[in-house]
């Protein structure tokens, strides 16, 4: 049929049902950008006693000095009470705090209100993770992101999405795909899609409203292909979990021209330049598309360098949070630079994104009442829920083996 609308286009909820809500930590200080500065917050927690580690801690309805919990998957954290915790500090996990910001987390579930287990146990090689993104009225920005590390789902707007793991077995096993999407895609377009084609067409082509994100399906082949490419280059640049650093021709490449101060304290931008500014730092070539590169509303360049800088009110100099590098560190200038790539060259694919929405607009697709009449929606209950997935001990509460 000719291109749906928005409303008659699948939700992404039916084609990938398996979604889990977003990360709820309940407190800032066990994550952060920099993971000696959480070493020396979490010293800092275990030598104090009493009633200045409650403090510390800042307890919740979900966690005190006192709460018991299970070892997150996958991770060999304590499980007796906080306030009795004496041990050095788990090995900070790399996380995708929003968009494209890679932090640390102290791996410790007494730490977190809601850490989401099922998704930890599905992490590792093979995985990505597909992270809807809250909707702005107005805004240009991507519907999902993908990662191949595992996200908090927090939105730049401060509205969270779902979380959506592309497969729900670990390995890579079990696609999170509608019970036979992917044979009905394959036999509509006469080649096999597996579930990473799906993955990147939804990057493609899913869009974000106020009801939610919703996915496009053509019948179109050659739109099809086009499509997929197109998304399998943007899951390259977002997850970027593989080792592959993306580049830019010698003569684009962002350098530092004027050394980083160690605590810069202002931020601005020159278009005509082409420079990022932080303080009398200096940092080019910067295009227009890689400053302005929104997601939810908000520029993301603009949003990460201002996470690492002092905030605008002053923390109390006696919590956790206040503990911070020193000074400016060099991995963040990395960091920065390949950040400023990254942004770089998705915003120079914006143009094919936009060019594939029209051709969805205007040629033959696949709506919700189409895929019910080939049998794939309703979906079953069953993918709606994550699988069992326990093939090791799991530390639970005081010690004892958890069971699933």
């Amino acid at each position: 049929m000719p291109g749906v609308t928005h409303d008659e286009a699948p939700p992404l909820g039916d084609l990938m049902p398996w979604s889990v809500a977003p990360l709820r930590p309940g407190r800032g200080w066990p994550m952060g950008p920099d993971a000696a500065a959480l070493k020396a917050r979490w010293d800092a927690f275990v030598r104090a006693e009493g009633p200045a580690r409650a403090r510390l801690l800042s307890p919740s309805r979900s966690r005190t000095p006192h709460t018991t919990v299970a070892q997150l998957p996958g991770h060999p954290g304590g499980t007796g009470p906080l306030a009795a915790e004496s041990g050095r500090c788990p090995e900070p996990v790399r996380v995708r705090h929003g968009p494209f910001d890679e932090q640390w987390l102290i791996p410790d579930h007494r730490l977190i209100d809601a850490a989401r287990p099922e998704l930890w146990r599905v992490a590792g090689d093979g995985q990505l993770f597909l992270v809807e993104q809250g909707h702005v009225a107005g805004s240009t920005g991507p519907a999902v992101l993908a990662s191949a590390v595992l996200p908090d789902g927090r939105s730049p707007a401060g509205r969270p999405g779902r979380i959506r793991p592309l497969f729900r077995r670990p390995g890579g096993l079990e696609p999170n795909v509608a019970p036979g999407l992917l044979a009905h895609l394959s036999a509509t377009l006469g080649h096999d899609v597996a579930p990473e084609d799906l993955l990147a067409w939804t990057l493609a082509a899913a869009r974000a409203s106020a009801a939610g994100c919703r996915v496009p399906l053509t019948s179109d082949a050659e739109v099809w292909a086009r499509g997929t490419e197109l998304g399998h280059r943007l899951l390259r640049l977002q997850a970027r979990g593989d080792g592959d650093r993306p580049k830019l021709p010698g003569g684009r490449r962002p350098y530092v021209r004027a050394p980083l101060p160690a605590r810069p304290t202002a931020l601005t931008y020159d278009a005509d330049e082409e420079t990022l500014c932080l303080d009398a730092g200096r940092i080019s070539p910067v295009p227009r598309g890689a400053w302005e590169f929104e997601v939810s509303g908000v520029r993301v360049l603009e949003l990460w360098c201002l996470r690492r800088m002092p905030p605008a009110e002053p923390e109390d100099p006696g919590s956790l949070e206040a503990i911070r590098p020193a000074s400016w560190p060099g991995t963040w200038t990395s960091e920065l630079l390949e950040l400023i790539t990254v942004l770089t060259l998705l915003s120079e694919l914006e143009p094919r994104r936009r060019e594939l929405a029209d051709a969805l607009d205007e040629g033959p697709t696949t709506g919700t009442a189409g895929l019910r009449e080939a049998g794939v929606l309703p979906v079953p209950d069953a993918a709606r829920r994550p699988a069992s997935v326990l093939d090791h001990h799991e530390e639970g509460p005081g010690g004892q083996f958890a069971l699933i």
